[in-house]
């Protein structure tokens, strides 16, 4: 079977070579960086315009790395620690992404992004050529109608309304390219998630225009908390992230930021800015060594890459806090290749940065202001037509002769002996990545496969619903234990379920599957219609054997993880009356929309925990004498009456809710006698 696998493994393409020299034939990187240096020339940091269709967006970090010159220059990467989004300035920005899994939440994982490229975010932020631009892409989404209303949100802001109006008659349905360099990267990256975030938001005005964030020579900007975030929102194509062979800025931030010699990067974006003659003051030569500074970074990125490699759960991380995410574009004079592997980014990174520097590429400087060259020179040398050297041997697939070409493309000459070491290590972790990246797709296709099989378990209870649904519910039925064989066979079959979607929920936490495994339709209804069809058998289940009295109410205290995950899917899929165990929310949804039958499962998954707790409540209060205490109760049983009738009014409940002899019937009886009692008729009234 190994075998097998790996032949057909072997008769693959490999494709990140191709689509390296597509993106770098295309006109799109040399339009990015003319954006990019216009960008650096202009006073504000900011421009935009149109060019072929699209409208770029270009950032300049210079006044960020003005502002932080001093700070960088007395030593620490305290300039570049982590901030988090969730906080008040910055949580309604970035929504979407702050909102972390609860299990990521307990660990203490945050979504954080490196301080100087926020801060310089928020500063442009506030803006009026920001909120011009911002307002732009907003207006794309919004009918020409609600003019009037843009124009009252716009005042407070101080834009031109007309030039606002002139530049929406430019872009409007085109697509937007935010782009910087260095800094400016990391700024423009910041400037696309937000577009991103307002934009998923804003879904009942239509789909966003499409939106692409190109970075050359950016420092990294998140935590992994964000690339996992990215990853779930399915971004990630959204980023294109431009690393020279040698750039040592891309890479500095693997390391400990109180190893970082933060003052490199600031130094370097200040060199690219026309306006530095200006300020000589602020920009001061890389004293660092050379040769230290490549021996720092290749130290940590090499241990970042190999903690990734061994993929060790318990290992503690290397380096510094940030992690790559989106697609790196690995570019040498020979071409370029595209790898959107967060871990395969990390290995490139290293693989390419450890080979030995070409002639004029051995300073940092020159390493990292040569993207306006590569990106006219790399369409010039894909007009000549390339094969492998003759001394090359045979390649014993497609897919190994096309690692050779993308190893070749990066920049690492697997027959050149200095690099031969690199080139290994390279190829492995090539083919590695690739592996790594098909694996949870595969686990994903194999988990469909197990999902047809546990059908007939699904079915075999609906059965057993369908047959008590007229005398006194399958709730009932399966509490009471009615008709023990079938009750038994109902029981193995809710407990084959459940260990099967334990164990999807084991793998996605475990990273075995896609990042947006809960966002796929085929999932997130499976998961909902077991949570509808089986939860009501665990509720009675629970009840039955009295762990309500020695446990605690079954919504806070015996619900199990993956329903409460299966409410998360549900509600972030935006469906109406999603149930979250609290009655006044399914009501009020059940009250906006009204079918015309009964439905066929009861759309509130914890409905029976409610009756029960209802009906206790009943019992409790026929036996009350405290008018203070009954009164309490009453309240609590009227706020019950209001939330099921609009459930049953609505018809969001199922047939066997309504059975003669079910729990829901009886509770009705029982509060119907209860309020013909006077002190209760007294308190009522």
């Amino acid at each position: 079977m190994d075998d097998a696998a790996g032949e057909e493994e072997a008769s693959m393409f490999e494709t990140s070579h191709v689509l390296g020299a597509l993106l770098a034939s295309s006109p799109l990187l040399a339009r990015a960086w003319d954006r990019c240096a216009a960008a650096d020339a202009a006073a504000s940091g900011l421009v935009h315009g149109e060019d072929g269709g699209t409208v770029y967006v270009g950032f300049s970090g210079a006044p960020a790395a003005l502002s932080a010159a001093g700070a960088a220059v007395a030593g620490g990467g305290g300039v570049f620690a982590p901030v988090g989004l969730g906080g008040d300035a910055t949580r309604r920005m970035f929504a979407p992404l702050v909102a972390a899994e609860p299990d990521a939440a307990a660990v203490g994982e945050q979504v954080a992004v490196q301080a100087l490229a926020l801060q310089c975010f928020l500063k442009l932020w506030g803006s009026p050529d920001f909120q011009v631009c911002t307002y732009v892409t907003e207006m794309l989404k919004l009918n020409l109608c609600c003019m009037l209303q843009l124009e009252i949100e716009l005042r407070p802001t101080h834009c031109n309304l007309l030039a606002m109006q002139i530049l929406l008659d430019q872009i409007r349905g085109k697509a937007v390219v935010f782009t910087g360099h260095s800094l400016g990267g990391a700024i423009a990256a910041l400037a696309a998630l937000h577009y991103l975030c307002i934009s998923s938001s804003s879904s009942t005005f239509g789909p966003a225009p499409p939106v692409l964030c190109v970075t050359f020579g950016s420092p990294l900007l998140g935590t992994e908390a964000l690339s996992r975030a990215i990853l779930r929102e399915r971004w990630g194509g959204n980023f294109c992230h431009v690393v020279s062979q040698h750039d040592v800025v891309p890479r500095l931030l693997f390391c400990p930021l109180d190893a970082v010699p933060a003052r490199i990067i600031v130094e370097m974006q200040l060199r690219q800015w026309p306006a530095r003659t200006h300020h000589s003051g602020a920009v001061t030569a890389v004293t660092a060594d050379r040769d230290a500074l490549r021996q720092l970074i290749q130290t940590h990125v090499g241990a970042v890459a190999m903690e990734q490699k061994l993929a060790d759960p318990a290992a503690a991380p290397s380096g510094g806090p940030y992690r790559p995410f989106g697609t790196y574009v690995m570019c040498s004079p020979d071409g370029a290749v595209c790898v959107d592997n967060p871990a395969a980014a990390v290995q490139m990174l290293y693989a390419t940065f450890a080979s030995r520097c070409a002639p004029g590429l051995e300073s940092p400087e020159a390493a990292h202001s040569c993207y306006g060259d590569l990106v006219l020179k790399i369409p010039q040398h894909l007009l000549v037509k390339r094969v492998l050297r003759a001394a090359d041997a045979p390649a014993a697939s497609n897919y190994d002769a096309g690692v050779s070409l993308a190893l070749e493309a990066s920049g690492i000459h697997a027959m050149v002996r200095a690099h031969a070491t690199e080139a290994s290590t390279a190829r492995q972790w090539l083919k590695m990545s690739r592996r790594a990246g098909r694996r949870p797709s595969l686990n994903c296709a194999q988990l469909a496969t197990k999902l047809g099989r546990i059908t007939p378990c699904r079915a075999q209870i609906e059965w057993y619903k369908a047959l008590f649904d007229g005398e006194l519910g399958y709730y009932d039925a399966f509490k009471q234990r009615r008709s023990p064989k079938k009750f038994s066979k109902a029981n193995m079959y809710r407990i084959k379920l459940g260990q099967f979607w334990d164990g999807v929920l084991a793998m996605l936490d475990a990273g075995q599957l896609p990042h947006d495994f809960h966002r796929r339709a085929k999932w997130v209804n499976a998961a909902r219609f077991y949570q509808l069809l089986v939860e009501p058998l665990d509720i009675a289940d629970y009840h039955r054997r009295n762990l309500h009295r020695t446990r605690g109410r079954y919504a806070t205290h015996g619900r199990e993880r993956r329903y409460e995950l299966f409410d998360r899917w549900w509600q972030e899929k935006g469906c109406a009356g999603a149930g979250v165990c609290r009655g006044g929310d399914v009501a009020a949804s059940a009250s906006r929309r009204r079918r015309s039958k009964y439905a066929g499962l009861t759309q509130d998954p914890c409905f029976w925990a409610r009756v029960e707790e209802a009906r206790e409540q009943a019992e409790s209060a026929r036996g009350e004498r405290d008018a203070a205490k009954l009164a309490m109760k009453l309240e609590e049983l009227r706020e019950f009456e209001h939330y099921s009738g609009e459930l049953v009014a609505s018809r969001e409940v199922s047939v066997d809710v309504l059975a003669p002899q079910s729990s829901y019937t009886l509770w009705v009886e029982e509060w119907n006698q209860l309020k013909l009692r006077d002190e209760v008729r007294t308190i009522l009234l």
